[in-house]
């Protein structure tokens, strides 16, 4: 059963939240990074991408950029920016994106709950990307990005969850420059505070939404300090992560589009009858063309978009091959366009689905050839897959809105600010 925790932090100081508060760290490239600082010095992003602060000439994982990371939150911390919270509490974090909200509870996991598998992944996770985020924290000496985390909706904690949100005002509540409203509730009853917590102990399984590297790397961490302290008992705050759990009915999954470089050699008659094979081809017109059901693509192809519908031999009912990113993988971007391994391969790229369809346009217009839209994977899906014990491709699911990094900073030793 799950092990999920009420904790003490550093938070932003009133009004604070809504100048300090900022999307994680890897939705930016380096130099969108460089811009969105501009003019917000109490911007969490500073600390969450400190190659911010040195020349292209340093390396985002130079020993300096880590340095950099701590030295920002020390100070955030000495001038008042961030305010010790000691009391052990959940806090309700509700996020509202056009109209529709979803609403979850902030809290630490079980590193041990990672490992014996009661957090359930779907994703691989690349080494590289894990070491950025192990330096981070560990010179940070504290999580400051939850990570995102589903269960499968239970009626007590929803009812704990709205009761509270009915009773109490919010400490902090703002809209970010994307438009998106956050409102944060405190749950420091103690009574309150020990039923969430038996609620969430019959949980059998939880499942990591977004964030896979964080948490691998929240992770490794939790073993390296348990490596340095042997006589650990596991209640340090190092055998706990940072996360935001909800409930899955309320998540929802926007597609993950792709584009590719070129048609591997072949001309565009050859191409459209190739894939003609295992899809039924319809060519559209200049309207952006959104997939609306499962086993159907959008294809932008040298200005004109095609219905590309897979046909009944090649759909499956597998976890993972009936993915439709597993379909187009398997049956088009492989065989025909020789895209091996999409992870390495610089031929591909992917287009979250929060940057529409003009941007597929754009890239095919530019530096791609071709695009493709999805339909995006359900919630079921995802938690079929994981439930399975297998992994989906890469880029199979893109989640709005975004969880905000610098609302909470879980340090790793108890009650211990950053070095000074």
């Amino acid at each position: 059963m799950a092990v999920v925790r009420p904790f003490s932090c550093y938070r932003p100081n009133g009004a604070a939240a809504g100048q300090a508060a900022a999307l994680p760290y890897d939705v930016y490239s380096r130099m969108e990074a460089r811009e969105a600082v501009k003019g917000r010095p109490l911007s969490f992003l500073n600390i969450d991408r400190p190659d911010v602060w040195f020349p292209d000439s340093v390396p985002s994982q130079d020993e300096r950029v880590y340095d950099k990371a701590k030295e920002l939150l020390t100070e955030r911390i000495r001038e008042g920016t961030y305010v010790w919270d000691g009391a052990s509490c959940y806090y309700i974090y509700r996020l509202t994106m056009d109209g529709r909200a979803q609403t979850g509870i902030t809290a630490c996991c079980s590193v041990d709950d990672y490992m014996d598998g009661v957090i359930r992944r779907h994703e691989n996770t690349r080494e590289e990307k894990e070491q950025d985020r192990i330096n981070h924290v560990d010179r940070l000496d504290a999580h400051t990005g939850p990570i995102f985390l589903a269960y499968r909706n239970r009626e007590e904690l929803q009812g704990l969850v709205d009761g509270w949100v009915q009773a109490h005002e919010p400490i902090y509540q703002f809209t970010a420059e994307d438009g998106v409203e956050h409102v944060v509730w405190r749950v420091d009853d103690p009574e309150t505070v020990s039923r969430m917590e038996e609620a969430f102990g019959r949980i059998p399984f939880t499942y990591i939404a977004d964030g896979h590297h964080r948490a691998a790397s929240a992770v490794k961490v939790g073993l390296k300090r348990r490596a340095e302290n042997p006589d650990y008992t596991g209640e340090e705050p190092f055998n706990f992560f940072l996360s935001v759990l909800f409930p899955q009915e309320q998540l929802k999954i926007l597609p993950y589009n792709r584009v590719v470089k070129d048609l591997n050699g072949r001309s565009v008659p050859q191409f459209l009858d190739e894939i003609s094979r295992h899809f039924l081809v319809e060519p559209l017109g200049a309207e952006a063309f959104a997939p609306s059901k499962k086993g159907v693509f959008g294809m932008f192809l040298e200005e004109r978009w095609y219905r590309l519908t897979a046909k009944p031999e090649i759909l499956s009912s597998d976890p993972v091959k009936g993915l439709d990113v597993s379909v187009l993988q398997d049956w088009l971007l492989g065989p025909v366009l020789g895209i091996g391994d999409p992870r390495v391969d610089q031929r591909i790229d992917f287009i979250g689905g929060i940057r529409g369809l003009s941007e597929i346009e754009r890239r095919a217009r530019s530096d791609m050839k071709v695009g493709f839209s999805m339909y995006p994977t359900a919630m079921e899906e995802l938690l079929a897959v994981a439930d399975a014990g297998l992994l989906m491709p890469p880029k199979s699911t893109w989640f709005e809105p975004k969880l905000l990094s610098g609302i909470w900073i879980h340090p790793l030793r108890e009650g211990a600010a950053p070095e000074k």
